[in-house]
């Protein structure tokens, strides 16, 4: 099993990359705000998904998001899809502490979470993460993306573009991330995302 890969990320989009380690690209599916400059060399934490059609890796910034994710995928009714969802929608404090609290709503808030899938998350996961929301590595990964200031309309593009690409029908996106902007004094792609997701 792998445990992480060092390499120089060739190709990015909202939620996969592509990290060229010793000339193999490897293709793995990310967070929304796990995003490395292109050509930026990087340490990303993985998880293998092995089924018998297909072998899927997932990527995270840090050990701890890469454990969370495990720890999502060990409750009945949540898949890959779900926890990603969920590692997107919050960070991983958030995420942590709103478990622990029991905070339903919060989790109902993210795309895909209903709630019968959240109270499982509550029930099985409540105890468990505990040991976890003192631990100072759960911090928003957008500290350690190394953002970079541009336009307003080139932000709220990619906000669209990182919901679109999660499932949401272009009109929805547009109307989500619009309404987080006008909300939002000083915009940054990562923030907006989650602001929206949370419309």
């Amino acid at each position: 099993m792998y445990e992480y890969l060092e390499g120089t990320i060739f190709r990015q989009a909202p939620t996969s990359l592509v990290l060229d380690v010793g000339g193999v690209g490897y293709a793995l599916f990310v967070p929304l705000g796990t995003s490395p400059k292109k050509g930026k060399r990087v340490r990303i934490w993985v998880h293998q998904v092995v089924r018998e059609d297909a072998h899927t890796l997932y990527g995270f910034s840090d050990a701890n998001q890469r454990d969370l994710f495990r720890l999502l995928l060990s409750v009945r009714g949540v898949g890959p899809s779900v926890a990603l969802s969920l590692l997107s929608g919050m960070n991983s404090g958030e995420l942590v502490q709103s478990i622990q609290i029991g905070d339903r709503n919060a989790l109902t808030g993210i795309k895909g979470v209903g709630k019968k899938t959240a109270e499982q998350i509550l029930l099985d996961l409540g105890e468990r993460v505990a040991r976890l929301s003192n631990d100072s590595a759960f911090v928003d990964l957008a500290n350690s993306t190394g953002r970079e200031t541009v336009q307003r309309d080139a932000q709220l593009t990619d906000a669209i573009s990182a919901l679109v690409s999660i499932g949401y029908k272009e009109k929805d996106a547009i109307r989500l991330v619009e309404k987080a902007a006008a909300e939002m004094d000083d915009l940054d792609v990562e923030t907006l995302i989650r602001s929206a997701l949370h419309g």
